[in-house]
């Protein structure tokens, strides 16, 4: 599956929960129907494709981190 595949499963992930935080009490999730109670099933499918999509991106997905000190 190509990374396309991944971007347009995790606009649709994304659609559901906001549709589902919104009130809706269900989504249809292609030929899958989501309840409410498994928003938690959504939001660990978005951490996974959002983690298959970082490692796939040029920059390697790859968390950098800054520490700013003053000096004494």
């Amino acid at each position: 599956m190509g990374i396309e595949e991944y971007q347009e499963q995790l606009r649709s992930v994304n659609r559901a929960i906001a549709t589902i935080e919104g009130g809706a009490q269900e989504y249809r999730l292609g030929s899958r129907t989501v309840r409410r109670g498994e928003l938690a099933t959504l939001y660990g499918e978005r951490r996974r494709l959002e983690g298959i999509i970082a490692q796939a991106s040029p920059w390697g997905g790859g968390t950098t981190l800054a520490s700013f000190r003053r000096g004494w």
